[in-house]
This record gives structure tokens, sequence and C-alpha cells, in this order.
């Protein structure tokens, strides 16, 4: 049976030989875009490969256009994925130092193009490490695999859909960045502070307990459905700064048995590319 949501390291660890499976270390810093590449030269899970959130998970940028990251075509991103030997058959895993919040983007692109054989390691790089699993250290690549990418529809959308369900009562827009950030009260990334109107407050960091794992199911289902209410899931939109974390509520309300959301892939940093698009502060 495939992992589709998360998988524990020791369920990892018993797979590691396996051709089949797939291996993707994540690890990434925005304040130091190349100390997760260090960070993964120096030692990961054995076997596995780096994905670069810049140059492998994102798309050219385009000034005044553009989020900070914007997805990749799926066609260029498709033969990344084949260069890194995953095909329909190959089960993925994916894992970050950050509770997630960056693999989740991984996980989140490999659903985009219809291949959902695949898991968020639970607990990541640090839990890895304490149970001294196998690491190894040095650059590491896998056999060629042709994937075919067949996209999902409806998996993400974009900002005019987002302007008109921010107003539709039949939809939730949840912001996954921080209270502060979505209040308006801080902003150190990018150059506008504030949160789409009509969008609820929805922090990532909720989704995990204090050791880095996450939270059981049941809580993270009592947890989105105060934001769901009636509302069915495939109805939640949810956006963070790039379309990165964003994807981590996606795959906690997925692990809660709730079904999967759509993701505003550009998210605030493209939305506050146009100026007619309106912003608010304070709470929700």
């Amino acid at each position: 049976m495939p992992f589709t949501t998360l998988i524990t390291p020791s369920e990892l660890s018993r797979h590691l030989d396996d051709a089949d499976w797939a291996v993707l270390d994540c690890r990434f810093s925005l304040d130091d875009t190349e100390r997760g590449r260090r960070d993964y030269l120096a030692s990961h899970v054995r076997g596995a490969v780096y994905a670069h959130l810049d140059h492998d998970l994102s798309g050219k940028k385009v000034p005044g256009k553009t989020g900070r990251h914007p997805l990749p075509d799926p066609q260029s991103f498709a033969q990344t994925l084949s260069a890194w030997g995953i095909d329909a058959g190959t089960q993925v895993v994916v894992y970050d130092d950050s509770t997630g919040t960056m693999a989740a983007r991984l996980w989140w692109m490999l659903y985009w193009l219809g291949h959902h054989h695949a898991a968020l390691l639970n607990g990541g790089w640090r839990l890895w490490r304490q149970l001294e699993l196998p690491s190894s250290s040095g650059p590491e690549c896998r056999p060629y695999r042709r994937f075919e990418p067949h996209e999902t529809r409806g998996a993400c959308v974009g900002a005019e859909q987002v302007l008109e369900y921010s107003k539709d009562p039949g939809y939730v827009v949840l912001d996954a960045r921080s209270a502060p950030r979505f209040r308006g009260e801080v902003e150190l990334i990018d150059p506008v502070a504030g949160h789409i109107p009509g969008a609820v407050s929805a922090p990532c960091e909720e989704n995990v307990s204090p050791d880095g794992t996450f939270l059981e199911p049941e809580v993270l289902r009592r947890r989105f459905e105060r934001f769901l209410k009636s509302i069915p899931t495939e109805n939640a939109i949810c956006y963070c700064g790039s379309g990165v974390t964003a994807a981590h509520n996606l795959i906690a309300m997925a692990y809660a048995g709730l079904g999967m959301g759509r993701l505003y892939a550009g998210s605030w940093s493209e939305w506050i590319t146009d100026p007619r698009r309106p912003i608010a502060t304070g709470p929700d």
C-alpha cells in the first residue's frame, strides 16, 4: 500500500535499499539559499537526492508579475523528476529540517502532476538524526526514469479566482503565515504587509507538536473543521508568502482525512504585485 501523506522514520528506514523508492532532501533557508545544499552534502538520509527550492521547485520569477516562487512549467518539472529517477511506480519520500514546511511544497507538486505515491517524513531530518538512522554525505543520484505528468485539474488557482472565492461564502481562503504577518504587524520578506481580504489566519506552525511531528489526525481534523465549518475541503484555498508553506496546511488536511484543498501558488508575494488587488490588515 503506498504512502500518500506522512511516513515515519522507521517505516522509511526499511525501504532505503528499495529501487522503487526515492528520497528527496528539501532543506532550504530563505536567509541563506545555499545552506540547505551545504547541509545536505555534509549529511543526509542515505540515498537521498537534493531538491533546491529556487532551482528545482520553482520557475522563472518575473518582476512585477509573479511571486517569489512561481511554479515551474509542468514539462520542465517532469524532466527534473525524471532525472531524479521518479516515474509512476516510484514511492517518493520528502523531508526537510523545518517540520515539513519546505518539503510539503514538493509533496504538493507531485500531487499537482498526478503522482499520488508521495509522503512527507514525519519529524524530518532532526528526528532521523536523533534515531541514528542510516545517513551518508556527498552528492547522490538515481538512475533515470521517465516521468509522465498528468496535471490534477483544479489543484491550483490563480489570483483572479482567489479574488472571486474570497467573496463567496461557499469558499474559505486560509493564510498559512504567522498571525503577526497575517495581521500586517510585521513583514520582513515581502514589500507590503497584510493579507487577502476575507482570508482566515491558519498558521501552519500550529499543525505540529513541540517535538516537530504532526499533530494526531483527529486533532488536525478538529482544527481545520473550525475553519471549514460546512464548506467542503475542495473549496479551501490555501496561500502563504510564496506558495511553499501553504502546502503544509494542505498535507495536514489530507492527513486528517479531510481530503485535498487547493493552492494559490502565487500567494501573497504575487498578490501584491498588482495595486488593484485589495489588501487588508488586522484580525480576520
